[in-house]
């Protein structure tokens, strides 16, 4: 009866969900949402973006609001998505000590957050004007990031 016990609990260790990974699955959602919401208003499907006392609309018509020839919450989108879709596929089972996945997401990561520190820098020191929900984006990839970092300790080789 102890070696079932031992065995159920070993077993339920391994299946146990990563509290890093629920966090950055439910911070990229609200990140998809926040760039689809900046999206549809860059795109002019909306016409007005809700922003407070902020300068949401001088950043947003600015030449650095579009990467590459693509709008930058286009970008959110792709990225928080993807992001999304990877944390909730290390969720499974199947995925939970994967370590090519961890590293994937902790790769992406570093990327929202390395991409959010540059477009936060052009806010602060070339347009000087801040749009409140790119500073929330950015804060929620440095969140991620964060989480991410976890996938060090806690995925095994």
């Amino acid at each position: 009866m102890a070696e079932s016990s031992a065995a159920d609990n070993a077993h339920a260790s391994d299946a146990a969900m990563p509290a890093p990974r629920m966090a950055i699955g439910l911070l990229a959602l609200v990140g998809v949402f926040i760039s689809g919401y900046m999206l549809l208003f860059k795109l002019g499907l909306i016409g007005t973006l809700a922003c407070g006392s902020g300068s949401c609309g001088a950043v947003q018509a600015s030449s650095w609001a579009v990467f590459l020839g693509v709008p930058v919450p286009a970008w959110g989108v792709v990225g928080y998505a993807l992001i999304l879709g990877l944390a909730l596929t290390g969720l499974q089972p199947r995925w939970i000590r994967d370590r090519r996945l961890g590293m994937t997401l902790f790769a992406l990561a570093a990327v929202a957050f390395g991409f959010s520190a540059y477009l936060t820098a052009i806010e602060a020191f070339v347009l000087r004007a801040w749009c409140r929900w790119c500073v929330v984006s950015a804060i929620i990839a440095t969140l991620i990031f964060i989480c991410s970092l976890a996938e060090f300790r806690q995925v095994e080789e």
